[in-house]
């Protein structure tokens, strides 16, 4: 009796890696064994950024805040106090958003917060 070699089963698998693969350097997409190492790779760091690019959302939005923050004469850190004691709940996002897109709207917020003060 013959031995089983794996056949279809086997070249799909290596298919599916290599097509992974696509793009990558040197041996790294023409080689079964490094392009498998290439894509589990691959793989871990963009499961691992998918998270950290939310954090790097936040500094953004953070950064953009504090810069219209500041041209409204007051501090990053007095604003978010002073909203949260104005009881206006409204994320960072959108706070940067406005920032950006609505300096006047940003601006009266600026002012509810100072007078929350």
């Amino acid at each position: 009796m013959p031995r089983v070699k794996g056949g279809t089963a086997t070249r799909n698998r290596r298919k599916r890696v290599l097509k992974l693969a696509k793009g990558y350097r040197g041996g790294k997409h023409r080689l079964f064994k490094t392009a498998k190492d290439q894509v589990m790779k691959s793989q871990e760091y963009a499961f691992r950024d998918r998270r950290n690019n939310k954090g790097n959302f936040r500094k953004i939005w953070i950064a953009r805040i504090n810069a219209a923050a500041r041209i409204n004469d007051i501090s990053y850190s007095k604003l978010m106090h002073g909203l949260k004691e104005a009881n206006i709940d409204m994320n960072r996002k959108m706070l940067a958003d406005l920032a950006v897109n609505d300096a006047d709207a940003f601006a009266a917020l600026a002012e509810q917060a100072k007078k929350a003060l």
